[in-house]
């Protein structure tokens, strides 16, 4: 059986792999070789090293999008981990029409990040006009705009998460802990907590990535207005690259920058909830 599945191993894995070689792997390679050189197009590339680098963090408005980045990410993933615990532990106590909240609480997932931008551009505006103002009058409005957007998208998707490493906890270590007199609060930290540890591990790094990378729901929200104070990471190079001629090597340097400093931050994550994962 296991030489009759090895003979046809390539002719099933191999078109995929050579299509991801082919769309994933050799740009990103080539992204890299460029973001050293100065060019226009990949054919008139001349080499300038780190000068492409040196200009990244010389611009004032790559600093900031990182700054407002940082604070963004740290501020979702509270956020959006806190309310989709606290939604997963209210839905697995066998209310009735459990299903359907799941499922209408995970439906923001579904639509696309242009779309929602514009949505709560809409309502937000539509908010902010009672007061005369509008979400690109000060950078504070386009932040929390982004929260609440980013939180509304991504909380049904970690709840479902929760949800299954909350279903996963043997009922009889549960009953046990009734019985020797644990309270909710104690039952919570000392036995929920380090049981979900690997879904906790998951939606961290989840939560750290998407909100990151962010780039659609920027683009649509604020733009990155007033004056590119809410710009993230991800709109600034797509701003450096297109929008500044002769500086498409410093957009792939950014960009480059950009993917190392994303994998730092995930490994140092999945390194310190990794660590605190217990055995059901």
């Amino acid at each position: 059986m296991n030489r009759s599945i090895s003979k046809y191993f390539w002719f099933f894995v191999g078109p995929t792999l050579a299509a991801f070689a082919i769309a994933f792997v050799l740009p990103f390679l080539m992204g890299i070789v460029l973001s050293f050189t100065r060019f226009t197009t990949v054919l008139d590339a001349r080499w300038v090293g780190l000068n492409n680098y040196a200009l990244a963090f010389s611009n004032p408005d790559f600093l900031n999008a990182l700054a407002f980045s940082a604070r963004f990410t740290v501020t979702s993933v509270v956020f959006i981990n806190a309310l989709a615990f606290t939604l997963a532990l209210f839905l697995t106590r066998g209310y009735k029409g459990t299903n359907v909240f799941r499922t209408l609480i995970f439906m923001p997932n579904l639509i696309g990040g242009i779309v929602l931008g514009y949505i709560w551009q809409f309502i937000i505006n539509g908010y902010l006009s009672i007061f005369g103002v509008t979400i690109t009058v000060d950078p504070k409005y386009g932040f929390w705009s982004l929260v609440i957007l980013n939180c509304w998208q991504y909380a049904g998707y970690m709840m479902i998460i929760f949800i299954a490493g909350i279903q996963n906890i043997p009922e009889e270590l549960m009953e046990a802990a009734e019985i020797d007199g644990a309270g909710k609060l104690t039952t919570l930290t000392r036995i929920t907590i380090p049981l979900i540890m690997p879904s906790i591990t998951i939606t961290m790094f989840l939560s750290i990535t998407n909100s990151f990378r962010m780039f659609d729901q920027n683009l649509s929200l604020t733009a990155g207005l007033p004056a590119k104070r809410t710009a993230m990471v991800a709109l600034d190079i797509y701003n450096t690259f297109y929008s500044r001629n002769g500086w498409e090597g410093v957009g792939q340097a950014k960009a480059t920058l950009f993917f190392i400093m994303v994998v730092i931050v995930s490994l140092v994550q999945l390194s310190i909830t990794r660590k605190r994962e217990v055995e059901n």
